[in-house]
């Protein structure tokens, strides 16, 4: 692991967790992964704890596929309990004095990559006695919504919408829910196979995102007429990194300096004393990968 760290520049201690002791205390054994799979038995479920100085848990990333993982900006920001954007990320404004909107790509320094968890976040920064509506609103206003058009491939989650406050009216007898000052609504994403795929070369360098945004801002006096804004976004897409091993080389993917091949037969020897059979049925699958992929590079 010392080797590792050197070469990857990591400044932190690295654990090798050989018989999934650690892996089992914390409770994050990935069980649909069993004697059968041999080479993979005992791995965790992907994800991270993110803790205090104090060393308690305040949020925690986990997903069901080792596919699929949080952009570290997105680990910063549940440290910070706030959203740090950058001024290197992508980003598209619109609105007027009274509203100011950008939506920004946030994670990745603005990068599309498979299974790595991006942020698309539309921020509204409203002038001062300017809100905007949440949902439920009476019929005849506008509650605040975000749409997005992306190319096939690119996977969207529900808006997360931040809690709003209540505003009365006390001459209608009404209280409605609303946003003031600095809003941001935030829309998880990434991307799958389809669009930029682990196992072959990028199909284009570039997405364009389109965000909808409609809303109706008031301020104590008066609503004004609802809006709908278009916001464009151009994104790079990049390939993922891989392990500088035979099985995911090739692949036109961005491959380690390191050499994990010691590493892997270590791990092979290991694990087929344990599991022979196993092992066999890994082997054949191995080399049928290895097909599949010399006739896509053909």
């Amino acid at each position: 692991m010392t080797e590792f760290s050197a070469k990857q520049n990591i400044p932190f201690r690295l654990l090798s967790d050989l018989d999934s002791e650690v892996i089992r205390r914390y409770g994050i054994l990935n069980d649909q992964v069993g004697r059968e799979d041999a080479f993979l038995e005992g791995i965790p479920y992907p994800g991270v704890y993110v803790t205090d100085e104090e060393g308690v848990v305040i949020a925690k990333f986990f997903h069901d596929s080792y596919k699929e993982r949080d952009s570290p900006e997105m680990l910063i920001d549940a440290a910070l309990g706030r959203l740090l954007l950058s001024d290197d990320e992508p980003s598209a404004s619109g609105g007027d004095e009274e509203v100011r909107i950008s939506a920004v790509v946030h994670g990745g320094k603005g990068t599309i990559r498979q299974g790595i968890r991006r942020q698309l976040i539309v921020r509204f920064e409203l002038g001062e006695g300017v809100h905007i509506y949440g949902e439920p609103v009476p019929e005849g206003m506008i509650p605040t919504s975000i749409s997005v058009s992306a190319p096939p491939g690119l996977v969207l989650e529900d808006p997360i919408y931040p809690p709003t406050e209540t505003l009365r009216i006390e001459s209608m007898d009404m209280e409605l829910p609303v946003w003031s000052g600095t809003v941001d609504i935030v829309l998880p994403f990434m991307a799958i196979g389809e669009l930029a795929s682990e196992t072959r070369p990028l199909d284009m360098e570039h997405a364009e995102i389109e965000v909808g945004v409609r809303y109706q801002a008031c301020d104590d006096n008066s609503c004004f007429p609802p809006k709908t804004e278009k916001l464009k976004l151009h994104v790079d897409l990049d390939v993922i990194d891989v392990p500088a091993l035979s099985t995911h080389m090739g692949h036109g993917q961005r491959e380690a300096e390191y050499n994990g091949m010691p590493h892997m037969f270590r791990l092979i020897r290991r694990k087929a004393r344990k599991y022979p059979l196993g092992m066999l049925r890994l082997i054949f699958k191995t080399i049928r990968l290895e097909w599949a992929a010399l006739r896509r590079l053909r």
